[in-house]
Parts: C-alpha cells; sequence; structure tokens
C-alpha cells in the first residue's frame, strides 16, 4: 500500500492493460464488456482489429485503460509482421497483460507461441500477466477445470480468471484483477466520462469495416481496408436538422473482392451502408448520410508504400 494513504483508505491506482491471443480468442469481445459499452469491433472472423483501440475502465480507487491489439500470430505478409510488431511495441509499454485464451478451444500451437513471447517479456520487464479462460460459457464444467489446469501448466501467471464477455460471468472479476496490478497514481488518467481516446476517424473506419465483413465468406478479413476521405456538414441545412456528408472507401485487393462487398445491384453495399450509419450516427451524436465506395488496391498487403498511405 502507498505510504501516503490513511489506515483503511484504499491508494488510487491507474495505467495500461493490453489483452492478447490468438486471432478470434475473445479480446475485442471482453474489452466492450468490461467497458461497458461498444469501443472495439467485434466480427466473428479472426484478426479484425488493426487500431490499437483503448477503452477506458474507470472505478472508485481505479482507472484501468485497456489497449486491445491485433492477435499476434506467425507472420505471412508484410501487414502481418507490421501487425505483430505493433504487438510487441504495445506490451513493452503496459502496466499489465491479460492472455485470452478460449475455453472451447484446446490450447494449441498459436497459443504455445504466444506463451513463449510472454515468458520472453517477463524475464526483460517483469510485467505481470493473467491468464484469462475466455467464453466459459460455452463448455461444461469438467471441460472449463481441464482447461484451467491446461493454462496453469502452460506458463508462470499472476492470475488465471475464467470468464464469459457474452455473458457477463465474471468480467468484474477480470478488472478488479487486472487494476490489482496497476501502480499508484495521484488519481484518474482520462476524464472519468471518456470510454475511449480513440480518434473519431479511426472509429468510423472500423464501424465501416465491421459492417463490411459482416456475414462474408474467408476471403476478405485481411484484404480489406477503410479509409474515412472526408466529414463535412451539408450546406443549407436548417440549423435544427444539420446533416453530416461522410465519405469513406473501401479497399481490396482484387476485383473478385470488390464484386462481394458490392453485392447484387448493389445490396450488400446498401446493407453494410446502413448498418454502419446506425452506430457512426451514434458515435457523432448527428444524423448521417454515408458514401461509401469501394476500389481496388491491388496487393496491398504485401506492397509498403500502398500500406504506408492505407495507414498501417
Amino acid at each position: 500500500m502507498n505510504d501516503d494513504t490513511t489506515e483503511g483508505e484504499q491508494a488510487y491506482v491507474a495505467g495500461f492493460a493490453c489483452l492478447v491471443g490468438r486471432p478470434n480468442a475473445g479480446k475485442s469481445t471482453l474489452t466492450n464488456a468490461l467497458v461497458g459499452t461498444k469501443v472495439a469491433i467485434t466480427s466473428s472472423k479472426p484478426q479484425t482489429t488493426r487500431h490499437t483501440i483503448r477503452g477506458i475502465v474507470s472505478g472508485e480507487h481505479s482507472q484501468l485503460i485497456l489497449v486491445d491489439t491485433p492477435g499476434l500470430h506467425k507472420p505471412r505478409t508484410l501487414l502481418g509482421q507490421r501487425l505483430n510488431d505493433l504487438v510487441r511495441e504495445t506490451l513493452l509499454e503496459v502496466d499489465v497483460i491479460g492472455f485470452c485464451l478460449p475455453a472451447n478451444q484446446r490450447i494449441g500451437p498459436g497459443d504455445q507461441f504466444i506463451a513463449r513471447e510472454l515468458a520472453e517479456l517477463r524475464r526483460g520487464k517483469r510485467t505481470p500477466v493473467v491468464a484469462l479462460a475466455t467464453k466459459s460459457d460455452t463448455v461444461d464444467k469438467l471441460r472449463l477445470a481441464e482447461h484451467l489446469i491446461a493454462i496453469d501448466q502452460l506458463g508462470d501467471w499472476s492470475d488465471i480468471v475464467p470468464c464469459s464477455a457474452t455473458r457477463g460471468d465474471q468480467v468484474s472479476v477480470v478488472g478488479e484483477v487486472l487494476a490489482s496490478h496497476l501502480p499508484p497514481s495521484p488519481g484518474p488518467l482520462y476524464p472519468d466520462d471518456q470510454l475511449t481516446d480513440e480518434p473519431e476517424l479511426v472509429m468510423i473506419a472500423e464501424l465501416v469495416r465491421e459492417a463490411a465483413l459482416e456475414g462474408v465468406r474467408d476471403e476478405l478479413p485481411h484484404s480489406l481496408a477503410v479509409v474515412v476521405e472526408e466529414i463535412v456538414p451539408r450546406e443549407g441545412r436548417p440549423d435544427d436538422k444539420p446533416l453530416l456528408d461522410v465519405r469513406v472507401n473501401v479497399f481490396v485487393e482484387r476485383d473478385s473482392q470488390k464484386a462481394i462487398v458490392i453485392g447484387r445491384g448493389g445490396s450488400r453495399l446498401r446493407e453494410v451502408g446502413t448498418n454502419a450509419r446506425t452506430g457512426i450516427e451514434a458515435l457523432l451524436g448527428e444524423r448521417v448520410h454515408l458514401d461509401l465506395h469501394v476500389k481496388v488496391a491491388k496487393d496491398w498487403q504485401r506492397d509498403p508504400k500502398q500500406l504506408g498511405r492505407l495507414g498501417f
């Protein structure tokens, strides 16, 4: 306990936590459950989080700032490599790490790869790592017990917590355990009512990306990049009925993918626009006209110039 606090008074702590795990381990869903609102893009497709999205959980005695990273994985493209570098950079900067291991999947080579990376990091920086058995609602008690034993044998963890973000089981416990490893702080690092410090443009791009990935075949996730071109107030509108024009480009790598995103007669793209607009209007607090364009940027994941232009 901090020397400055009187007996019985709890010291205030604040700092950064990072959730890691192989793609689709439930990191984004858990971030959203902890924050209590939707900040990270969640999708049934693995590998959808590209940006470091922070969710902020403010408690009476703590402030936990969650940094959501892309899944650590064996890279096959230049984009994959850059995503891994981004994760490693993030890991070096946080105060505590939550390692997500979904209960409905056996521990595999991907998890062992991450466990080795984390062991390496702990040797150098002594960052506490909390192992999280996510998706605990998808298995029975016996399978969960086996999973917890397997997690215990996988490495040396500061804590092990089973949880289900979708059902809300133990989510507050995860928050408390992560916060217990944060350093003392004179007060919160962000205003109490702030939920994320992600710039609006990035969040809009993520909302469009999420809508575009919904229900699409597996060849798309890696091949989709979204860039917000501009947000301008529509001229000539009455003051009490403003409208924002939001122009967004969706980049894919091949013409065949462009056809998938647009759909027959543009039906798919209209659906993407409708779904994304709802989230964007909630975010900006204003009515929005969303103008979506799908463009082909050939093999952008392997081209350093294009990667840079698309923000990676």
